[in-house]
């Protein structure tokens, strides 16, 4: 990687896709910040390392909130992008995230499904009635993994792909997740980064068809390190 940009741990590439460990607190596209992002950071390092002339295509298959780091994959063809898009679309992009949060769960492991509405003046995300004007239906499941000193380690596994799903879901049964500055105010200090990762990615090649997995660890500083079954 450039100098000029953070290092992206690279988990696979070939001629059509590039899986990144993505690092915390990095945009996944640009936006009205003008701050650096992973599109733009994974252009610039494609276009170093194999020397190529003009614009380097890549595309965005899916995003990580800004907070969060851990796996994704890009695409580096227009026909990647389309069937990566269409495997997205068909729900057999398998994300798989661990969080750790405040409180414990009333079942160690069961099924979510609220109804979430997005402020776009704000971009905060709330769970609302299901029949409320604009709301849709977020799904996901969850494992308690450990709990200890209050709180709990925990696998989750997205149905669905909505805006701040895991943090405003998890919120809403009552264990915000660590260090989550606008789900959890009330019970995280300023300054805390979000305990969110990008645990797990499977997904059918898209011109091989064969399907690859990915995983890849939460650095170890806390509260990651409080927990023997995330060491690397």
């Amino acid at each position: 990687m450039s100098n000029s940009y953070p290092s992206v741990p690279i988990l696979f590439e070939d001629n059509h896709i590039l899986v990144v460990e993505k690092p915390v607190n990095i945009l996944s596209q640009a936006d009205s910040t003008q701050d650096v992002d992973m599109l733009t950071i994974l252009k610039h390092d494609v276009k170093a390392r194999y020397n190529k002339p003009g614009n380097v295509y890549m595309g965005l298959v899916h995003r990580l909130d800004r907070p969060v780091g851990g796996a994704m994959v890009f695409a580096k063809t227009s026909k990647a992008a389309s069937r990566l898009s269409d495997t997205v679309r068909k729900h057999e992009l398998d994300k798989q995230y661990v969080t750790v949060v405040h409180g414990r769960p009333a079942s160690s492991s069961g099924s979510l499904i609220h109804y979430l509405l997005k402020d776009t003046r704000t971009n905060n995300v709330s769970a609302v009635p299901a029949h409320a004007p604009g709301a849709k239906e977020a799904r996901l499941d969850y494992e308690v993994l450990e709990h200890k000193d209050g709180l709990s380690l925990i696998r989750i596994q997205l149905h669905t792909g909505r805006s701040h799903q895991i943090r405003v879901q998890m919120q809403t049964i009552g264990c915000p997740l660590y260090g989550d500055q606008r789900y959890g105010a009330s019970v995280n200090k300023p300054g805390q980064q979000i305990a969110l990762w990008s645990y797990k990615l499977a997904f059918p090649h898209p011109t091989l068809k064969e399907q690859m997995s990915f995983t890849c660890s939460p650095p170890q500083v806390y509260p990651w390190d409080m927990w023997g079954s995330l060491q690397r």
